[in-house]
């Protein structure tokens, strides 16, 4: 029978300034994309609200607040296009077909 001796676990170093300053930079980064994202979820549900329950919104006043939507989106995340024609682009689409019976 053999036993085998634990490894000892390294132990932390503690952070630099310049890493404290990193991970401050950092979570405060990430605390501005999660605000963005919020606001551009709201964003897209107010514009997706508004075609589904403004009667008298004509379809190209429509089509002018979905193209207005993404540039806004884009301009919030200009790497993000992918993402947007992914992820909003279809419902989107979906919202102005259901309302104006578009094919």
């Amino acid at each position: 029978m053999s036993y085998t001796q634990a490894q000892p676990e390294p132990t932390a170093q503690p952070l630099t300034q310049s890493q404290k300053a990193q991970s401050k930079q950092s979570a405060q980064e990430m605390a501005e994309e999660a605000e963005r994202i919020q606001r551009l979820q709201r964003m897209m549900h107010m514009v997706m609200h508004v075609i589904e329950q403004d009667c008298s919104l004509p379809v190209e006043r429509a089509s002018a607040l979905v193209a207005d939507a993404r540039r806004a989106a884009l301009a919030m995340f200009p790497d993000k296009a992918g993402a947007f024609d992914l992820i909003y682009w279809p419902r989107l689409q979906r919202t102005m077909r259901e309302r104006y019976r578009m094919q």
